[in-house]
């Protein structure tokens, strides 16, 4: 809820994930590289021709033959984990981070394995698969609006993700696989074309970097990412890589139509006028992350993003066909699974944020999504775009919606700035699940 003054708080058997993934290598430690098996010998050379420039050879950015010589962090980032001791972890990381070329770097460098800074340990072990058959709801846009609205805000508050199928009226034929082919573009460039833009500060409202919780998190994953603000406060659009500006920019502009279109269904799954949430300025606040996945060649022994919960109101996500996305679900009977959010082509999908299950008092349902690496074949390109509200300062507070507290259903929340939730946000690695914490009542 937003509104202008500060106000009291309100009183009133399945199989593993590894048992479904196809078959993986060996770490062959006699000859130090990866061997892999049967049908994945096509890849490898991929790996290793194809998406390496020059393998048998020093990364471009290399000046030192030395690969511990901290003047040569590209060299320190992509050796061998054993020589830098783990009490130097924060050394390697920052080596990686001064490279300038990101986890595209190592690929084009002719890494082999995974370097320790990404090895996540057991990374598929906790949760299930879901069983066969099952997926994530889809909603339909051309469904008469009673429909559509009841449909998404059945998978809001019981998956907390949906596809979104038949939008063309909001968006040209030829999107997103423009957006997504121009991003694909920009990290397929040359290391020394790519690192002119890399950086973790977001001059002018850009930046283009690895791993936004790089120095927080207890191992990085495998993804590169620009991000563009595009709100409350518009971007230098200068800063955005030419390669892609054009795209970027209009893909803004279409997902900007599709979230006001879903906000509609959503706030009148509520019992509220289809405007309550553009009202309260959802549309207003917006990030844009464009995640490459290079291709891997351990990919059982990294993430491509961790375990996660979306902080803002609402995300639409643009996803190629590789695929890895996927969203864990408890069903009724208590049990917990991920299930593969597989590209659907001519959908888009819709999440639930952590801001808009405070909003609609636990409602909707924020959850648990991550990206598995799942192919040493092709690099995957997503574009996500997060809305939040625009309007912020001071005296702006947001909770739980109004019109939906009353003595039989009290705020679950608190009332809280924008600079409190995203102060909150920021101050934890991703993975971490205490956000909403920070705002129960």
């Amino acid at each position: 809820m937003m509104r202008a003054s500060p106000a009291r708080p309100i009183t009133c058997g399945h199989l593993t994930v590894a048992e479904h993934r196809r078959s993986v290598g060996r770490l062959d430690t006699r000859r130090g590289f990866y061997q892999p098996r049967g049908k994945d010998k096509k890849s490898s050379r991929q790996l290793h021709g194809a998406h390496t420039a020059h393998p048998s050879r020093p990364h471009p950015l290399h000046t030192s033959p030395n690969p511990t010589d901290v003047r040569n962090p590209t060299a320190m980032a992509s050796s061998a984990a054993a020589a830098v001791p783990e009490s130097d972890r924060a050394a390697l990381v920052k080596a990686f981070d001064e490279s300038r070329t990101g986890v595209r770097g190592l690929v084009e460098s002719g890494v082999s394995t995974v370097p320790d800074l990404f090895v996540h340990p057991d990374p598929y072990a906790s949760v299930p698969l879901a069983p066969p058959g099952v997926s994530i709801p889809v909603v339909d846009l051309s469904l008469p609006a009673p429909v559509a609205a009841a449909a998404a805000a059945a998978a809001a508050r019981d998956w907390g993700f949906f596809h979104l199928v038949n939008y063309e009226a909001l968006v040209p034929a030829d999107y997103p696989a423009r957006a997504l082919a121009a991003v694909r573009a920009f990290n397929e460039l040359p290391a020394p074309e790519r690192s002119a833009h890399y950086g973790r500060a977001m001059g002018g409202g850009v930046s283009y970097s690895s791993n936004v919780d790089l120095y927080r998190s207890a191992a990085a994953s495998w993804r590169d990412t620009i991000q563009v603000g595009f709100g409350p406060t518009r971007p230098d659009t200068e800063r955005i890589p030419p390669v892609c500006r054009s795209e970027i920019l209009e893909w803004e502009a279409h997902t900007t139509a599709v979230a006001r279109a879903v906000m509609a269904l959503l706030s009148q799954g509520l019992g509220l006028s289809e405007a309550a949430l553009e009202e309260a300025s959802c549309l207003e606040g917006k990030v844009m992350v464009c995640h490459y996945y290079p291709v891997c060649p351990e990919p059982e022994r990294t993430m491509g993003l961790v375990p996660h919960t979306d902080p803002g109101v609402l995300t639409v996500l643009a996803q190629d066909g590789v695929g890895g996305l996927q969203v864990k679900h408890t069903n009724e009977d208590g049990e917990s699974y991920w299930v593969d959010a597989k590209p659907v082509p001519g959908a888009l999908v819709i999440n639930v944020g952590d801001l808009l299950q405070i909003m609609s008092n636990d409602k909707y349902t924020s959850v648990d999504n991550r990206v598995v690496m799942n192919s040493r074949e092709e690099a995957r390109v997503s574009i996500a775009v997060f809305f939040n509200p625009g309007k912020r300062g001071d005296s702006v507070f947001y909770g739980p919606l109004p019109e939906l507290v009353s003595s039989e259903n009290p705020a679950k929340y608190r009332s809280f700035t924008m600079s409190e939730f995203f102060g909150a946000f920021f101050k934890r690695d991703l993975a971490s699940k205490a956000l909403l914490d920070n705002f129960k009542l």
